[in-house]
């Protein structure tokens, strides 16, 4: 039996998958747009970009607008190379069945 591939577990969370999609499709995305595409509350959301940001797969930028704070995020070249390597991983795994 072939050796399995192993799937990225930073990446392989459900929300922090969608997340690196969402922002690989974008130059960079807001909290509130990021928690209007997912549906996740401030707490879960908040939670899981930090564990993106501290393996180095996404970059945050936060500053004050009007008073109000506000965080951009964009996805760094080696969140795009995980999220490109978890997909081969998933087809290898998946084989023929996609």
């Amino acid at each position: 039996m072939p050796e399995l591939p192993e799937l990225n577990p930073v990446v392989h969370g459900k929300l922090r998958l969608a997340l690196l999609s969402l922002l690989a499709g974008v130059e960079e995305a807001e909290f509130t747009w990021l928690r209007s595409k997912t549906g996740s509350t401030d707490g879960n959301l908040g939670a899981q970009l930090l564990k993106l940001e501290e393996a180095g797969y996404i970059a945050v930028e936060k500053e004050f607008v009007e008073r109000k704070p506000q965080s951009t995020y964009r996805i760094t070249e080696a969140g795009r190379r995980s999220l490109s390597e978890y997909v081969q991983a998933l087809k290898q795994l998946l084989g023929g069945a996609i």
